[in-house]
């Protein structure tokens, strides 16, 4: 993603807990439905859809996020942007993912993914934070903060609706990474040592020699198994990275398209539009009709689709084309996803590559905290739900998505 590490720091203390509690309720949200805390509108939805999807298909998902370093619950800063009235940051942790798929009470498929989780949480620049703001609950008069009732009155268990509260979790993916902590590397190593060692005894042993050998090979193995276990390493690097080849063509696309938008919208980031695209191939994706979704102009999807139950951004998103035509712009992207389907009783892992065509208008800047969950009318300034209404149920109007956002206008896999 082009993120530099060398100018990061730890997050907030308010930051750091928000990103905790997102990353803790991810799993349950994907398997059980669950609401989760401090996502927006927009995330809260695809899970839904992904939710909906599993569970149409009689599967039991098992999702287990846990970290993978001595400092768990730090989350680091890395870039950021901002506009006039929001500021958004990707933080990172690594952290992997232990995945199980059941049906019927039977194993059908397990993974365990070592991984960096990026969260991007956003936040108001102007204006002030309610969280510590007292407020009483209109249903039973128990006194609170707006932040404890995030997830509900802890007195009656009503629940609230607050589309507003920053900040918020705004985009997030896991990206696999060949990187170890201390703590995985000492523990390769061991189980490196360990079997040299056995290997030079059994030698010792055929060649039936004295005690002194053994003495040396115990010490000599020390040495011979980091050796070994270097040359592991570097081969699995090698692999993975000719297995990523394809994805070197995305390299040149962040200079490209931001020295474009940038012209159109000053505060515009490559974090923010890589974010937005995968947001809406995946809520595309998981949607049980896209051509329902406000967002979605294109034909009807490839069946097979549908038969996708998670899909995690494979780190490389390249603009295959740049047009502009009046006031609009259409770009043709690449992006790279890891993908697990569910066919009839096949559960199966496969790196996807997805080609998605996005256009916005240019004239009308980027609304970074734009939802298509909460859309005002411009006709008729009401609000409403443009994930289940293409037109105003008030007044009538079509509802042009490109006004505010981007749309989706062809979505192929290959």
């Amino acid at each position: 993603m082009g993120y530099n590490f060398f100018k990061t720091k730890d997050v907030s203390n308010i930051f750091n807990i928000k990103l905790n509690e997102f990353k803790a309720s991810l799993g349950t949200a994907i398997c059980k439905g669950k609401n989760i805390p401090f996502a927006d509108n927009d995330i809260t939805y695809m899970l839904k859809l992904q939710h909906d999807r599993v569970s149409k298909k009689g599967l039991e998902l098992e999702y287990d996020i846990y970290s993978r370093d001595d400092n768990k619950n730090q989350f680091i800063a890395g870039s950021n942007w901002r506009d006039a009235h929001y500021e958004s940051t990707v933080c990172f942790n690594q952290s992997g993912i232990k995945r199980k798929v059941k049906k019927d009470g039977k194993a059908k498929y397990s993974d365990n993914h070592k991984t960096v989780l990026y969260e991007t949480i956003t936040d108001v620049v102007t204006g002030t934070h309610p969280d510590n703001d007292p407020f009483c609950c209109p249903n039973c008069g128990a006194i609170s903060t707006v932040a404890g009732l995030n997830n509900g009155c802890s007195h009656c268990g009503t629940k609230f609706q607050m589309d507003d509260l920053f900040p918020k979790v705004t985009s997030y993916y896991f990206l696999d990474t060949p990187g170890m902590t201390k703590k995985e590397f000492l523990s390769g190593y061991l189980g490196s040592y360990i079997i040299t060692l056995i290997a030079m005894f059994i030698l010792c042993i055929i060649l039936k020699k004295g005690i002194g050998y053994y003495i040396g090979v115990t010490i000599g193995s020390i040495f011979m198994a980091y050796i070994l276990y270097a040359y592991f390493l570097l081969m699995k690097l090698i692999v993975g990275a000719i297995s990523s080849a394809g994805k070197m063509g995305t390299a040149g696309s962040r200079r490209k398209f931001e020295t474009r938008m940038k012209k159109i919208s000053p505060e515009f980031s490559y974090e923010y539009f890589t974010s937005k695209t995968l947001s809406l191939i995946k809520t595309a994706v998981f949607s049980e009709n896209e051509r329902e979704l406000l967002f979605y102009e294109g034909e009807t999807l490839d069946p097979k689709i549908k038969d996708i139950i998670d899909m995690n951004f494979g780190g490389a998103l390249g603009c295959e084309s740049i047009c502009e035509d009046g006031n609009f712009v259409t770009v043709v992207t690449k992006a790279y996803f890891d993908v697990l389907y569910a066919s009839d009783d096949r559960i199966f892992f496969k790196k996807q590559v997805f080609s998605a065509t996005l256009k916005r208008r240019t004239d009308i800047p980027v609304n970074f905290n734009f939802s298509m969950t909460k859309i005002a009318c411009p006709s008729c300034g009401a609000s409403f739900d443009a994930t289940k209404n293409k037109i105003c149920p008030y007044c009538g109007n079509k509802y042009e998505i490109t006004t505010d956002d981007w749309a989706l206008v062809e979505l192929k896999y290959n």
